[in-house]
């Protein structure tokens, strides 16, 4: 690999720009054509393979250099030009993406875009390069410089292995997106990190945030605050409460706030609900080679704040109140909030497994959802999923990669009546994972841990122990609504009825108002939407969530328009 030298009037710049290309003599060309524009203001780094590169951001990320774009070609041996930006991306998320190809390949364009974000994708030869090469780089180092790409050093959390609540905070972390490295307290680091906060290791968890700050055994919402997320309304009146940020809520929000709404969005823990949990979602329409929950989630987040919506954390809903045109949503630590309209998307969450000693170890080993922060403390363990669904065969895909052998357990005779065929297709072909069937979880054991399973074998009545440290369990969906008990009509199930399922035998909901039927996904009380998985009846799909919360939107026009 071979670099220019950084400029001699800009000496002290360390921001670079890196090529990689596996052809010398086009690596040579492009490295020329960048450095003749770029060389005084930019770093000019050329590699010749993408594991070569990666090599060279990461010597660059442990000196603290910065890289403002990445130029890949795509049709490289080893590692292509999208496998080295997608591994790049965790190096450098903020650098720009271009790619590189000697000829017009729109399926290569389409996975780029899928599954690195792409940036711009360039064909090769671009002579005359003031016309075809520079302008395009042009734009995305002024993208790059109107982005915020300060490094920021990472948040640390002291934590011990079988804590509930440190198993908490850790979530609330990772789900909310906020770089952070974890220290056990009886490692050298971590009691080094504990003795400087002058804190013991009793006291845990310990979060020291990115400026220094020591949060000993905090709240979910003293740690938002500290990390940066935002927990209070800077209005008090909007056009739009969405309560619940999942693919349903967060759908609403991007489409309200696109349309000039004002927008608020009000999750209790972090957004995505429980497919921004899912390690791999991979039938959501427009992305072929799947996308992470993460991922997802994120963009939908990024993209509802760029049209202008507010999002609140840690504020969990308790009430909706109707106080003559306007609605209150009122939350459990005494505040509230005020809109014209209101959409219900909370979602579900995972059932408890009535099983005797689980609850006990709820944490500290037992887990409901994926848990993707809990994957690394799993390699060379023997890992139990609960569950026969898409979301359970997504987490035992994802922790194959991590532990020693992965086994579901289902009450069921096969995994055909409740999974996707495309995941059963890729549980078959993973070799340490196991699909138990008419198999159930009786009872769990343990000290200050999980330790073992008492597994039943409802076709024979026999039980069996079996060592393990973790169980995720995937079984069923209950909604979250006990607060709208006396509000919100629902079913039997506590999932909220809308529209037509309202109007039962031509009789309109008790105490309704207008003089009208309810509007298809407006609730009991006017102006008070649903969508997403809470509605009753609804469809428990990633694309039939975010189409309800655009629906949602535009019933709420109407209803602003009529009432």
């Amino acid at each position: 690999m071979t670099s220019a030298q950084p400029s001699t009037t800009t000496p002290s710049a360390r921001v670079a720009i890196l090529t990689v290309d596996d052809d010398p003599s086009v690596s040579r060309a492009v490295a020329r054509d960048l450095r003749r524009r770029y060389g005084k203001d930019y770093r000019i780094v050329r590699a010749e393979s993408g594991q070569q590169a990666l090599d060279t951001l990461k010597e660059m990320k442990l000196r603290g250099d910065q890289v403002a774009a990445l130029l890949a070609d795509h049709r490289m041996p080893q590692m292509d030009g999208i496998q080295f930006l997608e591994k790049a991306m965790d190096i450098y998320p903020k650098a720009r993406r271009v790619l590189l190809t000697a000829y017009a390949d729109t399926q290569a364009a389409i996975t780029a875009i899928n599954v690195v974000d792409l940036d711009y994708y360039l064909l090769k030869p671009w002579d005359p390069p003031e016309e075809k090469f520079y302008p395009v780089i042009d734009n995305e180092l002024d993208q790059w410089k109107r982005s915020d790409h300060t490094p920021r050093p990472q948040t640390k959390l002291v934590t011990t292995r079988w804590s509930a609540r440190c198993s908490e905070v850790k979530d609330f972390l990772a789900r909310n997106q906020i770089p952070f490295r974890t220290y056990l307290s009886d490692d050298a680091e971590g009691e080094r990190l504990l003795a400087a906060a002058g804190v013991t290791a009793d006291q845990l968890p310990v979060v020291i945030t990115a400026d220094g700050q020591v949060l000993v055994e905090p709240t979910d919402s003293e740690l938002a605050q500290q990390v940066g997320l935002t927990t209070t309304p800077a209005e008090e009146f909007y056009d739009i409460i969405v309560v619940g940020a999942g693919p349903a809520g967060l759908g609403a929000a991007v489409y309200g706030a696109s349309e000039g709404l004002r927008t608020v969005l009000i999750e209790r823990l972090a957004t995505g609900g429980q497919a921004g949990q899912s390690s791999r979602i991979e039938n959501y329409l427009g992305f072929p080679d799947g996308v992470t929950g993460a991922q997802l989630t994120e963009r939908a987040r990024r993209q509802a704040l760029k049209f202008g919506a507010e999002m609140i954390t840690t504020r969990d809903a308790c009430a909706v109140e109707v106080n003559g045109s306007a609605r209150t949503v009122r939350f459990a630590d005494g505040g509230s909030v005020d809109a014209h309209t209101v959409i219900l998307a909370t979602g579900v969450s995972y059932r408890k497994l009535a099983a005797p000693g689980l609850d006990e170890f709820t944490g500290r080993g037992v887990y409901y959802g994926s848990a993707l922060s809990e994957a690394p403390g799993c390699k060379g363990q023997d890992v139990y999923i609960v569950g026969g669904a898409n979301s359970a065969g997504q987490a035992a895909v994802y922790f194959a990669r991590y532990a020693r052998t992965v086994t579901m357990l289902i009450r069921g005779e096969s995994l055909t009546a409740s999974m996707s065929h495309y995941l059963i297709k890729q549980i078959e072909d993973i070799e340490n994972i196991t699909v138990r069937t008419r198999t159930e979880v009786v009872a769990g054991h343990g000290t200050d841990h999980l330790e073992s399973l008492t597994l039943l074998d409802n076709r024979t009545g026999e039980t069996e122990e079996v060592l393990t440290g973790s169980l995720f369990v995937f079984i069923g969906a209950a909604p979250r609504t006990d607060w709208l008990d006396g509000v919100a009509v629902r079913d039997a199930r506590g999932f909220v009825l809308a529209g037509t399922d309202l109007v039962i035998g031509g009789e309109r909901p008790t105490n309704w108002e207008p003089d009208r039927d309810p509007y298809l996904l407006e609730s009991s009380v006017p102006g008070v939407f649903v969508a997403g998985d809470v509605r009753a009846n609804s469809v428990k799909r990633v694309a039939s969530a975010v189409g309800e919360g655009a629906l949602a939107v535009t019933l709420v026009h109407r209803y602003l328009e009529t009432r």
